[in-house]
């Protein structure tokens, strides 16, 4: 029991150590995890053999994970994304295939052996690209979607090909693999409950299968979660969420398909039930932890021997690999026209090899299709792909994504052919609120951004709006400031939004200039600027919640509507005195140790306040003053 703690602390300590190292350079914690595995691995050789086994067991991380997704996916959302799914996925994985095919055909291979690494080499890596996705907010993004689509397919076409393979097998590596297989078989017996049934039968089974995972997942599992719900012990649940996802996984391996496909269909099923969110909330540690095991894994398993007797054909190889992939990705992004940034990240994101491909090549070798030494050095060239990945996804972070946000940036403003009372700088959460209720209210607006996506956006659901930066005094000027009679500033940034004030109150002196403020310091700043009226962005809502929470912990409503009233009053008697506090700070403008003495101050008022009656009230008790009933002034003497 010893070992297995030892190599337990060894791994974790190597995580806890270079993910947080890696995460704070901005390479992002799949990296740091692949280095941790190098590090304990082929570098220190801290682990060794066990490697092989542990990655087999933190495979079940990527089984967690696309059972995650599916939680995520409606199966109306499932058929919406058909297209992107056959088309762009289908695509994808045929033409990696053929490409990678002929080149071994080039390389006189035989067809067999050619195919088969072309099936493998067309699988990207899911667990890395996804748990990259969700890390750099690019998930939801259009190429974000279109990566998922091609990754979705692509574990889905694992079945056909594992069907495939063994009709590739090579005479000459039959009686070597037996033998291999018997040695195997030694210390582990495949269970399988379609090993040895014909063909017919073998199909009727995995239709039945599926068919009861469907069916069950639909109709039996609410049941189920309602009766464990029911018992309130939290821990039960967590113990019944993982009975799911593993017992999905044991009959999908039972019946020959992969565990993977059969989690990510029942979390589909799943995915309109009421026990969502909890199932969400009990696999995640689950799946983070196993994941972050199998990629300190494929770091460890890396074979530095054959890499250093081989060193110019793997890294040839490899490099090759990602070329081929991106360069078929390349393709096609232009025949279903994806534009600017997404194109780029489509294509770098999944010219790797993936997981599944260490479990092909272990199926070829179980099924005589590949040499040994061949499977050994395709093996590696998959993890290695693998380990190249994070520095594709800081490619686009870093070279790639600031040349299109510049180029869109770059862009010429439109021609602004209407004019309105209220011109909005800014098209963000914030200012939509602020354009809805103007519009609604019949009140002519006109909205400026400077980014073109937000624009793009707001015209999709008919809001009309112009590109263009408002800071731009030209820009301005064609959008009729000389005319209009209000600015509203909600711009996200505190620079640029006080530049636009201090200009406006400057050379247009009779607009009135209404600003959102980030916070207090940039209150101030733009109250100095000439700012006719300042909101900071949290406050009202803030007030809201709090006067919420109030009421819910016992307050009468109407003694939390007078308690919200003497906050907001009292903090507003103080304003000008703290105002002033800071402005006399001509160069810092900080928060000098005066300005902390006069807010430590106003909390002492505002705490002394609500303990408080107000004096404009009617009684001394909350419930003390009822308004009189409807009607009562009809009833009253002429």
């Amino acid at each position: 029991m010893t070992p297995y703690f030892i190599q337990a602390f060894i791994y974790l300590c190597a995580a806890v150590i270079a993910v947080p190292i890696a995460k704070r350079l901005g390479l992002g914690s799949v990296l740091g995890y692949l280095i941790a595995g190098v590090v304990i691995g082929p570098v220190t050789g801290l682990v060794g053999q066990e490697t092989v086994t542990i990655q087999h067991f933190a495979e079940f991380g990527v089984v967690m994970m696309l059972f995650l997704v599916g939680l995520e996916l409606e199966p109306k959302s499932l058929w919406a994304m058909r297209h992107r799914l056959i088309g762009l996925g289908g695509l994808q994985v045929v033409l990696t295939t053929l490409v990678v095919m002929c080149i071994g055909l080039l390389l006189d291979l035989r067809l067999s052996i050619a195919l088969t690494i072309g099936l493998v080499f067309s699988l990207s890596s899911t667990a890395i690209v996804l748990q990259t996705f969700n890390e750099k907010g690019l998930a939801r993004t259009e190429g974000g979607k279109n990566a998922f689509s091609v990754l979705l397919f692509q574990d889905i076409a694992v079945i056909p090909m594992l069907a495939l393979i063994p009709l590739l097998a090579i005479p000459e590596l039959v009686e070597q693999a037996r033998q291999l297989t018997a040695v195997a078989a030694e210390h582990h017996e495949e269970m399988s409950l379609v090993a040895d049934l014909p063909a017919w039968a073998h199909a009727l089974v995995v239709v039945g299968a599926v068919v009861s995972l469907v069916v069950g997942g639909f109709y039996l599992s609410r049941p189920l979660f309602r009766y464990v719900a029911n018992s309130g012990l939290r821990e039960i649940f967590t113990t019944t969420a993982l009975m799911l996802v593993i017992g999905i996984a044991a009959l999908m391996s039972l019946v020959g398909l992969s565990p993977a496909l059969g989690t990510f269909l029942a979390g589909v099923v799943l995915a309109n039930s009421e026990f969502r969110h909890e199932l969400e909330a009990d696999i995640e540690p689950f799946k983070g932890l196993l994941l972050g095991l199998f990629f300190i894994t494929v770091g460890a398993g890396i074979d530095f021997q054959v890499l250093s007797d081989q060193t110019l054909l793997i890294l040839g190889i490899t490099t090759g690999l990602i070329l081929v992939k991106a360069g078929v990705l390349l393709v096609l992004t232009f025949i279903f026209r994806i534009k600017g940034s997404s194109r780029w990240l489509l294509t770098l994101s999944l010219a790797q090899a993936g997981e599944f491909g260490f479990v092909l090549l272990a199926y070829t070798s179980q099924n005589f299709v590949l040499p040994l030494e061949i499977t050994r050095l395709l093996s590696l060239v998959v993890a290695l792909s693998m380990f190249l990945t994070p520095g594709l996804f800081i490619v686009f972070e870093k070279l790639i994504l600031p040349r299109f946000e510049e180029t869109e940036n770059e862009r010429e403003p439109d021609k602004i052919d209407d004019r309105g009372q209220v011109i909005i700088a800014g098209i963000g959460r914030f200012g939509q609120i602020v354009n809805r209720f103007l519009v609604a209210n019949g009140v002519k607006t006109i909205v400026l951004d400077h980014q073109a996506g937000q624009i793009e956006m707001m015209r999709m659901i008919n809001i009309k709006s112009y590109f263009g930066d408002a800071a731009r005094p030209d820009l301005l000027h064609t959008a009729g400031i000389d005319d209009a009679r209000l600015l509203v500033v909600a711009i996200d940034d505190k620079l640029r939004s006080l530049e636009l004030v201090t200009h406006v109150k400057k050379h247009h002196p009779q607009v009135q200039v209404l600003a959102r403020a980030y916070d207090r310091g940039h209150n101030y700043e733009l109250r100095d600027a000439g700012a006719d009226f300042i909101i900071s962005e949290t406050y009202h809502s803030a007030m809201e919640m709090g006067r919420e929470a109030l009421e819910r912990t016992g307050v009468h409503p109407y003694r939390v509507n007078q308690l919200k009233s003497s906050f907001v009053e009292t903090e507003s008697d103080h304003a000008e005195a703290m105002f002033c506090s800071w402005k006399t700070e001509e160069e810092s403008r900080a928060f000098t140790t005066h300005y902390r003495n006069m807010f430590m101050k106003l909390e002492e008022v505002l705490a002394q306040t609500m303990k408080e009656d107000r004096s404009d009230r009617h009684a001394k008790s909350e419930r003390g003053w009822t308004p009189p009933p409807k009607h009562y002034a009809e009833d009253l003497d002429p």
